[in-house]
């Protein structure tokens, strides 16, 4: 089954309009290739002042960007007209704020490494985002509207999340 070509909107609504402003990662799902990885640097850029947050306060602070997104992604697509528009991007942002959480734990890793998961984690997820392995490609087929949108990308994150705490554990 192929995917129907949907026209990008106009630019000027997507910068106008606060649901799809937010959705559209204040402009980086416009870009015109790969809008989910420009959507993820800015989680990448998100999660650089978030993570001097204390655990507790980074996952209530991740929860409810996660149900905010629920609502910006599901209203975005209503507006649009078309469910999980390549466009919307801030469940890529909150998926990587998932991935990126274990370097939360690891508070004594040296700069070059802790620079190194930082990647790490962005590549993960973009991996797991992309490929979307089981369940992941179930629930992105079953689960429509913004929970829908969100819940992959939040697996995919979980999932890149137990690969990197692996990861540093064993090497960090």
């Amino acid at each position: 089954m192929s995917t129907p070509i949907v026209p990008r909107p106009p630019t000027q609504l997507i910068l106008t309009t606060p649901e799809h402003l937010l959705a559209f990662g204040f402009g980086a799902g416009l870009a015109p290739f790969a809008p989910g990885t420009v959507g993820t640097l800015v989680g990448v850029l998100l999660f650089l002042p978030l993570s001097w947050l204390p655990p507790p306060a980074y996952a209530a602070t991740v929860v409810g960007l996660f149900m905010l997104g629920c609502w910006i992604c599901g209203e975005s697509a209503r507006l649009l007209g078309v469910h999980d528009y390549g466009g919307i991007v801030f469940d890529e942002i909150v998926g990587y704020l998932i991935a990126a959480a274990p370097l939360l734990f690891f508070p004594a890793l040296t700069a070059a490494v802790w620079a190194v998961a930082l990647i790490g984690a962005f590549a993960l997820f973009r991996l797991l985002d992309i490929l979307k392995p089981w369940p992941i490609r179930i629930l992105d087929r079953a689960v429509r509207g913004g929970l829908g949108i969100m819940l992959d990308d939040a697996l995919a994150g979980l999932f890149a999340a137990v690969l990197l705490w692996a990861v540093l554990r064993l090497f960090g």
